[in-house]
């Protein structure tokens, strides 16, 4: 942590992280007086409540600032602090003012180890044309943050990577097709690219913007006045039909040309020949990434390695069989199944720590899907009307993913209880109107679902008997009784471990832990072993911590699942 105290120590301008960082002095302040805030347990800091502490209020001298706030955010040393539901274009620096920004993950790196290289993909063949634009679409973010002479030895180092690891794949890459039939030069590629980079992700308008676009391709006013050629009418993007233009009112009610890919190329790059299961993850990963509502998850376990209530698994197994042919077969032929997919939606109740969630993963994993899970107590917003756009939001984003994915995830709603509890019949507080009106969307949306859909829950005793009818599978998950406490033991218990003579699971399988009970006291229990000189277990460890970890059950969710 050497770089961290050195900058809150010393001097700004005699600090190692200025040094590394090549930023001006006002901007420097502005990073240390963040650095200081976070220190002291404030990590989001009102841009306007700094700046005046850092520049005073007297004849507005606090508004210098915003220009190096901008800078901050273009460097991408500091973020701005918003709601997953809404992402906020920034068309004025005025805009900054009322915001609160953060300290980025990429800047507390920095403080941690001095390191700002970005790490770079290694020189190999691309295995499929999205891996190509994972590359090329990192290539527009350092575009986009070229401020200083760092950014720009980073931008030259990847065109050197990405342009050595196209001559090492064998086969045709479609933009890199398009750039060699057009004779595009650099500066048209990179608004290409930047466009492209748009329509995959749909998330920064920015990226469609005449200003943006030729800013990014620019070094100084001069330039930027030449580059306008490049997406004026009749240059070679617009009359090649590569790309097209809107013609948009802005929230400054001027009139801006917002930029699209023509949709048949949009479409060859998109989908080319040979679109494989791992393009389409490597496409699931992106879309998620940029949605910034939903936690991908990558299951590890199927239901097999669960402990699972033999009832609970038998159910879990007939989820399993619609991937049989036959059923599928008999259910088509019966109009009890329309669709190629698995449908099914089911609500997991229960005590925490009693394998809800990691079930529902592993489900995902025996039914060979990914899941998108997303955490329902985000949901609230203290905004009238909000939380039922985000209800809406939630469906239509996986929706969206789905089809731009070309893939079917899991789609799981991890503490449902707020959607599926009871609606109040007769109120007058706008907050339960508020509450019922959501609930309404929710079932809406429930109705009309396709695919597989999880939702967990702690409580099923106020379940809204609309949602009980909606919902095909009701599972409960109990505490695990004597001996699904014993094969939960012998699944997670270390095989290469030294035990003493007389050690018996069956002693420990006494003890009434949840799952995740178990799975803690066992970590606990191994961290002390592992730093005495003997390396034994013992049964007095393990009881020491089930009994600390009974004291301190508050029926707390300490980590989910059974494994």
């Amino acid at each position: 942590m050497k770089y961290l105290r050195d900058f809150l120590e010393n001097s700004v301008e005699n600090s190692e992280i200025f040094k590394l960082l090549e930023i001006s002095i006002d901007e420097a302040r502005i990073l240390k007086f963040m650095t200081t805030s976070y220190m002291d347990s404030v990590p989001a800091n009102s841009v306007h409540s700094m700046l005046i502490a850092l520049y005073g209020e007297r004849d507005f001298a606090y508004l210098e600032g915003l220009e190096s706030i901008k800078n901050l955010l273009d460097y991408g040393y500091i973020v701005r602090n918003l709601s997953i539901f809404k992402s906020e274009k920034i068309s004025s620096k005025l805009m900054l003012l009322h915001s609160e920004v953060e300290l980025s993950e990429l800047f507390l790196s920095i403080l941690e180890f001095g390191i700002i290289d970005a790490k770079f993909p290694e020189i190999s063949a691309y295995s499929d044309h999205l891996e190509y634009l994972q590359d090329q679409f990192l290539l527009v973010e350092l575009y986009s943050r070229r401020k200083n002479s760092r950014v720009d030895k980073k931008i030259l180092s990847l065109k050197d990577i990405i342009a050595k690891r196209v001559a090492l794949t064998k086969f045709s890459l479609s933009v890199e097709e398009i750039f060699k039939t057009y004779r595009l030069n650099q500066k048209e590629k990179i608004i290409f690219l930047a466009i492209l980079k748009e329509e995959y992700s749909n998330e920064n308008d920015d990226l469609r913007d005449l200003n943006t676009l030729i800013s990014m391709v620019s070094d100084d006013d001069m330039d930027r006045i030449k580059s306008r050629g490049l997406l004026e009418d009749g240059s070679k993007l617009l009359s090649s039909g590569l790309i097209d233009y809107d013609e948009v009112l802005t929230g400054l009610g001027n009139i801006t040309k917002s930029y699209f890919i023509s949709e048949d190329m949009l479409q060859s790059i998109m989908h080319p020949k040979g679109n494989d299961k791992k393009s389409r993850e490597i496409a699931l990963d992106n879309i998620v990434k940029n949605s910034e509502i939903f936690e991908l998850i990558e299951p590890k376990t199927d239901i097999n390695d669960v402990v699972l209530n033999p009832k609970i698994k038998e159910i879990l197994n007939s989820i399993l069989k619609q991937l049989d042919r036959n059923v599928i077969s008999r259910l088509n032929s019966w109009g009890i199944k329309k669709r190629k997919g698995i449908d099914a939606k089911i609500i997991f109740y229960g005590p925490p720590g009693t394998g809800k969630t990691m079930s529902a993963v592993s489900l995902a994993k025996s039914l060979k899907k990914r899941v998108l899970s997303f955490d329902c107590s985000k949901i609230l917003s203290k905004y009238v009307g909000e939380s039922e756009q985000n209800v809406r939001k939630i469906f239509d984003t996986y929706r969206e993913i789905c089809k731009e994915s070309k893939s079917e995830p899991v789609l799981l709603l991890n503490e449902a209880d707020q959607f599926l509890s009871s609606r109040v019949e007769t109120s007058a507080s706008g907050a339960e109107k508020m509450h019922n009106q959501m609930q309404n969307i929710f079932l809406e949306q429930i109705e009309q679902f396709e695919g597989v859909l999880i939702a967990t829950t702690n409580f099923l005793e106020g379940l809204d008997r609309a949602f009980s009818r909606r919902f095909d599978f009701k599972i409960e998950f109990k505490k695990p009784d004597f001996n699904e406490r014993v094969k939960i033991w012998q699944k997670i218990m270390p095989e290469n471990a030294n035990f003493e003579e007389d050690f018996s699971i069956n002693e420990l399988a006494k003890y009434p832990l949840t799952g995740a009970g178990i799975v803690l006291v066992l970590k606990n229990t191994a961290l002390k072993v592992a730093v005495r000189e003997d390396d034994i277990f013992t049964m007095d460890d393990f009881i020491e911590e089930i009994k600390r970890e009974q004291a301190a059950a508050f029926e707390d969710d300490k980590k989910v699942g059974l494994l």
